[in-house]
């Protein structure tokens, strides 16, 4: 997006009255109905940055939204998460009046102060990984999520009392349950995009396991392997459990012992040379993984085959 301007934006009345909304009726939590959004402050083409938590659910956006890595369109709900200090923009045609329908839940992170959100809030994944994969959900699903977001405003626009932030807290605890689940759901049922993940992560593994790079570097870490396939790593190990059962580590074992297998068959390389060339810097770390994984050691794998 050329020529993008950046809001940092610090509170929730400020992000108010940046959007010409009223002052917010709680400081520290705000639910914004996108409707009441109708222009974009300054130029065409801005991007954000709030020192808050946001939770969106946004649908018939006229617009283009970058958010992490991806542009996305709004035909279906789009949910997507934003944990303090990440980015997102916004870009519309030059003289188009902004149209958007759906909900936006702001929290500050000084309302989870001495409440079991704060520290549990951060414990969520898609806080995470939501910057490369936002959520799709049914219109079953939003109107879930739609009514939740309702519960809160209804309980700020009450009189508050002792007991209105453990409601708001255990309303913010029920929706990112309910994303849990439907995030689980969509790691099923969005196949395509599951299975190319899928079929990246052998190809990036084998030519790893292919190149020099085992010897030099060592295994390829988890992290490593994330950020080649631009999710992060808590994303790329929960998919995989609900598509394989297995985690990236395993993968990353599987396709060694497929490689030791191999120069065990097919070379008369030692033992030794063996393990050295797949990255090990004790033969023993390997011999000890190679009998975990099969319950042979690596010379009764080769023994076998004489």
């Amino acid at each position: 997006m050329a020529n993008t301007k950046r809001y940092r934006i610090k509170t929730i009345s400020e992000y108010h009255q940046l959007m010409g909304l009223p002052k917010p009726e709680h400081p520290l939590v705000s639910v914004v109905n996108f409707e009441s959004v109708k222009q974009l402050p300054g130029n065409e083409s801005i991007s954000f940055v709030f020192d808050f938590y946001s939770i969106s659910l946004k649908r018939n956006f006229n617009g283009r939204f970058k958010y992490g890595q991806q542009e996305y369109d709004f035909d279906e709900g789009l949910m997507f998460f934003l944990a303090p200090g990440q980015v997102f923009g916004i870009e519309i045609e030059k003289g188009s009046e902004l149209k958007h329908t759906g909900w936006m839940l702001l929290i500050h992170p000084d309302f989870l102060w001495n409440t079991s959100m704060a520290h549990k809030i951060k414990q969520y994944d898609y806080f995470s990984y939501a910057v490369h994969e936002a959520l799709y959900l049914s219109e079953k699903e939003e109107i879930i999520v739609t009514g939740i977001m309702q519960n809160v405003e209804q309980e700020y626009h009450s009189n508050i009392d002792k007991f209105s932030q453990d409601v708001i807290i255990a309303q913010l605890e029920l929706i990112l349950t309910y994303a849990e689940r439907f995030y689980q759901r969509q790691f099923i049922t969005r196949k395509i995009t599951n299975h190319q993940i899928l079929s990246r992560l052998e190809i990036i593994l084998t030519d790893y396991f292919n190149s020099d790079a085992l010897e030099i570097k060592g295994l390829p870490t988890v992290q490593y392997i994330a950020e080649t396939l631009n999710v992060s790593p808590n994303y790329l190990s929960g998919l995989l459990k609900v598509l394989t059962g297995q985690s990236t580590q395993q993968h990353i074992h599987d396709k060694l012992l497929e490689k030791a297998k191999e120069k065990l068959s097919t070379t008369d390389s030692t033992v030794n040379e063996i393990a050295y060339s797949l990255g090990f810097e004790h033969a023993q770390s390997f011999s000890k993984l190679f009998k975990t994984k099969t319950n042979l050691s690596p010379l009764e794998f080769r023994n076998s085959f004489n």
